[in-house]
Protein backbone atom coordinates (compact mmCIF):
# COMPACT_ATOMS: atom_id res chain seq x y z
CA UNK A 1 0.00 0.00 0.00
CA UNK A 2 1.25 3.36 -0.95
CA UNK A 3 1.51 5.78 2.09
CA UNK A 4 0.13 9.20 1.38
CA UNK A 5 2.31 12.24 2.31
CA UNK A 6 0.77 15.04 4.41
CA UNK A 7 -0.54 18.09 2.68
CA UNK A 8 1.33 21.42 2.76
CA UNK A 9 -1.02 22.92 5.48
CA UNK A 10 -0.85 20.05 8.02
CA UNK A 11 2.08 21.45 10.12
CA UNK A 12 0.56 24.91 10.76
CA UNK A 13 -2.74 23.28 11.70
CA UNK A 14 -1.02 21.02 14.25
CA UNK A 15 0.85 23.96 15.75
CA UNK A 16 -2.38 25.91 16.17
CA UNK A 17 -4.05 22.99 17.92
CA UNK A 18 -1.10 22.64 20.29
CA UNK A 19 -1.16 26.36 21.15
CA UNK A 20 -4.90 26.17 21.86
CA UNK A 21 -4.36 23.27 24.28
CA UNK A 22 -1.63 25.19 26.14
CA UNK A 23 -3.79 28.32 26.45
CA UNK A 24 -6.71 26.23 27.75
CA UNK A 25 -4.53 24.65 30.44
CA UNK A 26 -3.18 28.06 31.53
CA UNK A 27 -6.67 29.58 31.76
CA UNK A 28 -7.91 26.64 33.82
CA UNK A 29 -4.96 26.98 36.21
CA UNK A 30 -5.61 30.69 36.71
CA UNK A 31 -9.27 30.03 37.43
CA UNK A 32 -8.38 27.42 40.06
CA UNK A 33 -5.87 29.77 41.72
CA UNK A 34 -8.45 32.56 41.93
CA UNK A 35 -10.97 30.25 43.60
CA UNK A 36 -8.48 29.44 46.39
CA UNK A 37 -7.76 25.91 45.28
CA UNK A 38 -4.15 26.52 44.35
CA UNK A 39 -1.04 26.60 46.48
CA UNK A 40 -0.75 29.67 48.77
CA UNK A 41 1.50 32.45 47.67
CA UNK A 42 4.76 32.91 49.57
CA UNK A 43 4.55 35.70 52.17
CA UNK A 44 6.41 38.92 51.70
CA UNK A 45 9.82 38.83 53.47
CA UNK A 46 8.78 41.92 55.56
CA UNK A 47 5.31 40.74 56.60
CA UNK A 48 6.46 39.04 59.79
CA UNK A 49 8.28 42.17 60.87
CA UNK A 50 5.26 44.45 60.67
CA UNK A 51 5.31 46.56 63.86
CA UNK A 52 1.56 47.12 63.86
CA UNK A 53 0.86 43.39 63.84
CA UNK A 54 3.36 42.74 66.62
CA UNK A 55 1.89 45.48 68.82
CA UNK A 56 -1.64 44.21 68.31
CA UNK A 57 -0.61 40.68 69.24
CA UNK A 58 1.04 41.82 72.48
CA UNK A 59 -2.17 43.57 73.61
CA UNK A 60 -4.81 41.16 72.31
CA UNK A 61 -3.19 37.79 72.95
CA UNK A 62 -4.43 36.24 76.20
CA UNK A 63 -1.02 34.69 76.70
CA UNK A 64 0.87 37.96 76.49
CA UNK A 65 3.07 38.54 79.53
CA UNK A 66 2.03 41.26 81.97
CA UNK A 67 4.26 44.26 82.41
CA UNK A 68 7.24 43.84 84.67
CA UNK A 69 7.07 44.69 88.35
CA UNK A 70 6.10 42.39 91.17
CA UNK A 71 3.44 44.73 92.47
CA UNK A 72 1.80 45.57 89.15
CA UNK A 73 -1.74 44.44 88.50
CA UNK A 74 -1.91 41.62 85.89
CA UNK A 75 -4.39 43.67 83.88
CA UNK A 76 -1.83 46.44 83.50
CA UNK A 77 -2.82 49.67 81.81
CA UNK A 78 -4.72 48.01 78.95
CA UNK A 79 -7.95 48.20 80.97
CA UNK A 80 -9.41 51.70 81.11
CA UNK A 81 -10.05 53.01 84.61
CA UNK A 82 -13.39 54.50 85.63
CA UNK A 83 -11.58 56.71 88.15
CA UNK A 84 -11.08 60.33 87.03
CA UNK A 85 -7.54 61.56 86.53
CA UNK A 86 -7.61 63.96 89.44
CA UNK A 87 -5.54 67.12 89.31
CA UNK A 88 -4.93 66.98 93.07
CA UNK A 89 -5.74 64.35 95.68
CA UNK A 90 -6.15 65.54 99.27
CA UNK A 91 -6.34 62.93 102.04
CA UNK A 92 -7.45 64.22 105.44
CA UNK A 93 -7.14 61.72 108.27
CA UNK A 94 -9.36 61.63 111.34
CA UNK A 95 -9.25 59.24 114.29
CA UNK A 96 -10.94 56.42 116.13
CA UNK A 97 -14.63 56.80 115.35
CA UNK A 98 -17.10 54.24 114.09
CA UNK A 99 -19.32 55.08 111.11
CA UNK A 100 -22.38 55.52 113.34
CA UNK A 101 -20.57 58.10 115.48
CA UNK A 102 -20.00 60.30 112.42
CA UNK A 103 -22.77 59.91 109.85
CA UNK A 104 -25.96 61.56 111.06
CA UNK A 105 -24.44 62.74 114.33
CA UNK A 106 -26.07 66.04 115.40
CA UNK A 107 -22.79 66.97 117.09
CA UNK A 108 -21.19 67.13 113.64
CA UNK A 109 -23.33 69.60 111.64
CA UNK A 110 -20.52 70.57 109.28
CA UNK A 111 -19.75 66.96 108.44
CA UNK A 112 -23.45 66.23 107.95
CA UNK A 113 -23.72 69.07 105.46
CA UNK A 114 -20.48 68.06 103.74
CA UNK A 115 -21.62 64.45 103.40
CA UNK A 116 -24.88 65.62 101.81
CA UNK A 117 -22.82 67.50 99.22
CA UNK A 118 -20.35 64.65 98.69
CA UNK A 119 -20.17 60.94 97.88
CA UNK A 120 -20.01 58.43 100.72
CA UNK A 121 -18.85 54.83 101.06
CA UNK A 122 -21.28 53.24 103.51
CA UNK A 123 -19.34 49.96 103.79
CA UNK A 124 -15.75 51.03 104.41
CA UNK A 125 -13.52 49.37 107.00
CA UNK A 126 -10.16 49.90 108.62
CA UNK A 127 -7.62 47.10 108.35
CA UNK A 128 -6.70 46.38 111.96
CA UNK A 129 -5.88 47.90 115.35
CA UNK A 130 -4.15 50.04 116.58
CA UNK A 131 -3.65 53.25 114.59
CA UNK A 132 -0.23 53.01 112.98
CA UNK A 133 -0.71 49.81 110.94
CA UNK A 134 -3.71 51.45 109.28
CA UNK A 135 -1.69 54.49 108.24
CA UNK A 136 1.04 52.25 106.84
CA UNK A 137 -1.54 50.15 104.98
CA UNK A 138 -3.04 53.27 103.41
CA UNK A 139 0.21 54.13 101.65
CA UNK A 140 2.00 50.77 101.31
CA UNK A 141 -0.77 48.31 100.47
CA UNK A 142 0.06 46.26 103.57
CA UNK A 143 0.92 46.84 107.20
CA UNK A 144 4.54 45.92 106.37
CA UNK A 145 4.65 43.84 109.53
CA UNK A 146 3.77 46.77 111.79
CA UNK A 147 1.42 45.69 114.59
CA UNK A 148 1.80 48.49 117.12
CA UNK A 149 2.23 52.24 117.49
CA UNK A 150 5.98 52.04 118.09
CA UNK A 151 8.83 53.54 116.09
CA UNK A 152 9.56 51.72 112.84
CA UNK A 153 11.93 52.34 109.93
CA UNK A 154 10.65 50.54 106.85
CA UNK A 155 12.13 49.78 103.44
CA UNK A 156 8.79 48.88 101.85
CA UNK A 157 7.63 50.42 98.53
CA UNK A 158 4.99 53.05 99.10
CA UNK A 159 2.71 55.61 97.50
CA UNK A 160 5.19 58.45 98.02
CA UNK A 161 7.80 56.54 95.99
CA UNK A 162 5.25 55.78 93.28
CA UNK A 163 4.17 59.40 93.00
CA UNK A 164 7.73 60.63 92.58
CA UNK A 165 8.55 57.88 90.07
CA UNK A 166 5.58 59.05 87.96
CA UNK A 167 6.88 62.63 87.92
CA UNK A 168 4.28 63.88 90.38
CA UNK A 169 4.73 65.52 93.78
CA UNK A 170 3.58 64.90 97.35
CA UNK A 171 3.41 66.78 100.63
CA UNK A 172 2.46 65.83 104.17
CA UNK A 173 1.02 68.55 106.40
CA UNK A 174 1.14 67.30 109.99
CA UNK A 175 -0.16 69.74 112.58
CA UNK A 176 2.42 70.61 115.28
CA UNK A 177 5.26 68.59 113.70
CA UNK A 178 8.65 70.26 114.34
CA UNK A 179 10.77 71.32 111.37
CA UNK A 180 13.95 69.59 110.23
CA UNK A 181 12.86 66.03 109.47
CA UNK A 182 11.70 65.34 113.00
CA UNK A 183 11.91 61.61 113.80
CA UNK A 184 10.71 61.70 117.40
CA UNK A 185 7.60 59.95 118.65
CA UNK A 186 5.70 63.14 119.59
CA UNK A 187 5.91 66.93 119.92
CA UNK A 188 3.71 69.74 121.16
CA UNK A 189 2.80 73.28 120.16
CA UNK A 190 5.09 75.22 117.78
CA UNK A 191 3.98 77.50 114.93
CA UNK A 192 0.59 75.77 114.76
CA UNK A 193 -0.24 76.75 118.34
CA UNK A 194 -1.33 74.40 121.13
CA UNK A 195 -1.61 70.75 120.21
CA UNK A 196 0.21 67.44 120.06
CA UNK A 197 1.76 65.72 117.04
CA UNK A 198 2.47 61.98 117.08
CA UNK A 199 4.70 60.08 114.69
CA UNK A 200 2.35 57.07 114.57
CA UNK A 201 -0.13 59.16 112.54
CA UNK A 202 2.48 60.26 109.99
CA UNK A 203 3.33 57.26 107.78
CA UNK A 204 5.83 59.08 105.56
CA UNK A 205 8.43 59.39 108.32
CA UNK A 206 8.40 55.61 108.85
CA UNK A 207 9.92 54.92 105.43
CA UNK A 208 13.70 54.96 105.49
CA UNK A 209 13.90 56.29 101.94
CA UNK A 210 12.17 59.47 103.14
CA UNK A 211 13.45 59.87 106.70
CA UNK A 212 17.03 59.33 105.53
CA UNK A 213 16.87 61.85 102.69
CA UNK A 214 16.69 65.51 103.79
CA UNK A 215 15.37 66.64 100.41
CA UNK A 216 12.46 64.19 100.51
CA UNK A 217 11.88 64.64 104.21
CA UNK A 218 11.38 68.35 103.60
CA UNK A 219 8.01 67.36 102.14
CA UNK A 220 6.75 66.89 105.71
CA UNK A 221 5.80 70.25 107.25
CA UNK A 222 3.35 71.75 109.74
CA UNK A 223 0.05 73.48 109.05
CA UNK A 224 1.63 76.93 108.91
CA UNK A 225 2.98 75.92 105.49
CA UNK A 226 -0.27 74.50 104.14
CA UNK A 227 -0.89 75.31 100.50
CA UNK A 228 -3.52 73.50 98.41
CA UNK A 229 -1.34 73.99 95.33
CA UNK A 230 1.87 72.69 96.93
CA UNK A 231 1.71 69.15 95.52
CA UNK A 232 -0.34 66.70 93.49
CA UNK A 233 -0.94 64.51 96.55
CA UNK A 234 -1.39 66.18 99.93
CA UNK A 235 -1.90 64.26 103.15
CA UNK A 236 -3.36 66.30 106.00
CA UNK A 237 -2.82 65.06 109.57
CA UNK A 238 -4.48 67.10 112.35
CA UNK A 239 -3.17 67.01 115.91
CA UNK A 240 -4.53 64.65 118.55
CA UNK A 241 -7.38 66.94 119.52
CA UNK A 242 -8.54 68.13 116.12
CA UNK A 243 -8.57 64.60 114.67
CA UNK A 244 -11.11 63.44 117.33
CA UNK A 245 -8.56 61.11 118.99
CA UNK A 246 -8.39 62.95 122.31
CA UNK A 247 -11.27 65.38 121.84
CA UNK A 248 -14.94 65.15 120.95
CA UNK A 249 -16.67 64.71 117.61
CA UNK A 250 -17.89 68.30 117.97
CA UNK A 251 -14.31 69.55 118.35
CA UNK A 252 -13.21 67.65 115.26
CA UNK A 253 -16.21 68.94 113.35
CA UNK A 254 -15.30 72.52 114.27
CA UNK A 255 -11.77 71.92 113.02
CA UNK A 256 -13.06 70.57 109.71
CA UNK A 257 -15.37 73.57 109.35
CA UNK A 258 -12.37 75.89 109.55
CA UNK A 259 -9.92 73.81 107.51
CA UNK A 260 -11.82 72.10 104.69
CA UNK A 261 -12.73 75.36 102.87
CA UNK A 262 -9.01 76.06 102.52
CA UNK A 263 -9.07 73.17 100.07
CA UNK A 264 -12.54 73.26 98.54
CA UNK A 265 -12.61 77.04 98.00
CA UNK A 266 -9.26 76.99 96.21
CA UNK A 267 -9.05 77.15 92.39
CA UNK A 268 -6.79 74.10 92.72
CA UNK A 269 -9.82 72.05 93.76
CA UNK A 270 -11.23 72.04 90.23
CA UNK A 271 -10.98 68.47 88.91
CA UNK A 272 -9.59 67.35 92.28
CA UNK A 273 -10.84 65.29 95.22
CA UNK A 274 -10.75 65.48 99.00
CA UNK A 275 -11.01 62.18 100.85
CA UNK A 276 -11.83 62.31 104.56
CA UNK A 277 -11.64 59.05 106.48
CA UNK A 278 -10.94 57.64 109.93
CA UNK A 279 -7.92 55.47 110.62
CA UNK A 280 -9.90 52.93 112.67
CA UNK A 281 -13.14 52.45 114.51
CA UNK A 282 -13.76 51.19 118.01
CA UNK A 283 -15.00 47.75 116.94
CA UNK A 284 -13.21 44.98 115.08
CA UNK A 285 -15.75 44.79 112.25
CA UNK A 286 -13.86 44.13 109.03
CA UNK A 287 -10.61 43.99 110.98
CA UNK A 288 -10.38 47.54 112.25
CA UNK A 289 -13.93 48.81 112.54
CA UNK A 290 -16.61 50.27 110.27
CA UNK A 291 -15.50 53.80 109.35
CA UNK A 292 -16.82 56.61 107.19
CA UNK A 293 -15.14 57.51 103.91
CA UNK A 294 -16.23 60.80 102.37
CA UNK A 295 -15.26 61.83 98.83
CA UNK A 296 -15.78 65.52 98.17
CA UNK A 297 -15.17 66.52 94.57
CA UNK A 298 -16.67 68.39 91.62
CA UNK A 299 -16.49 64.94 89.97
CA UNK A 300 -18.54 63.14 92.66
CA UNK A 301 -22.34 63.48 92.42
CA UNK A 302 -23.74 64.99 95.64
CA UNK A 303 -25.51 62.40 97.75
CA UNK A 304 -23.98 59.46 95.88
CA UNK A 305 -23.42 56.41 98.10
CA UNK A 306 -21.81 53.03 97.57
CA UNK A 307 -22.43 49.93 99.67
CA UNK A 308 -19.67 47.96 97.97
CA UNK A 309 -17.08 46.50 100.34
CA UNK A 310 -14.23 48.99 100.75
CA UNK A 311 -11.25 49.40 103.05
CA UNK A 312 -8.05 51.44 103.26
CA UNK A 313 -6.60 49.41 100.39
CA UNK A 314 -9.53 50.56 98.25
CA UNK A 315 -8.54 54.16 98.81
CA UNK A 316 -4.93 53.46 97.87
CA UNK A 317 -6.03 51.51 94.79
CA UNK A 318 -8.23 54.42 93.70
CA UNK A 319 -5.36 56.91 93.87
CA UNK A 320 -3.13 54.52 91.95
CA UNK A 321 -5.75 54.01 89.25
CA UNK A 322 -6.39 57.74 88.94
CA UNK A 323 -2.75 58.38 88.09
CA UNK A 324 -1.88 55.16 86.28
CA UNK A 325 0.38 53.83 89.03
CA UNK A 326 1.03 50.11 89.55
CA UNK A 327 -0.90 48.70 92.48
CA UNK A 328 0.87 47.91 95.72
CA UNK A 329 0.37 44.54 97.43
CA UNK A 330 -3.16 44.18 98.86
CA UNK A 331 -4.39 47.22 96.96
CA UNK A 332 -4.33 45.10 93.80
CA UNK A 333 -7.29 43.00 94.87
CA UNK A 334 -9.26 45.74 96.62
CA UNK A 335 -12.44 47.24 95.18
CA UNK A 336 -11.77 50.76 93.99
CA UNK A 337 -14.05 53.73 94.66
CA UNK A 338 -15.27 54.11 91.08
CA UNK A 339 -18.90 53.86 92.26
CA UNK A 340 -18.52 57.23 93.96
CA UNK A 341 -17.65 58.98 90.71
CA UNK A 342 -19.89 57.35 88.08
Amino acid sequence: MTRRSPGPDSAPRAAAVGLLVVLTVVLLAVAVMRSGGGAPASPSPNAAASPSRSAAASIESPSASPSAGASASPSGSAVASAIPTFRHVYLLMMENKEYGRIVGNPSAPFLSDLIARSALSTNDHAITHPSQPNYIALVAGSTSGVRDDGKHDLDAPNLFDQIEAAGRSWAVFAQNVPAGCFRGTDATDGPDGPGKYVRKHNPAISFRGISGDPARCAGITDFSHFDPTAADFEMVIPNLCNDMHDCSVATGDAFLRSFVPRITDSPAFAHSVLFITWDEGTSSEGGGGHVALVATSPLAPPGRTSGKAHDHYSLLHTIEEAWGLPCLSNACGANDLADLFR
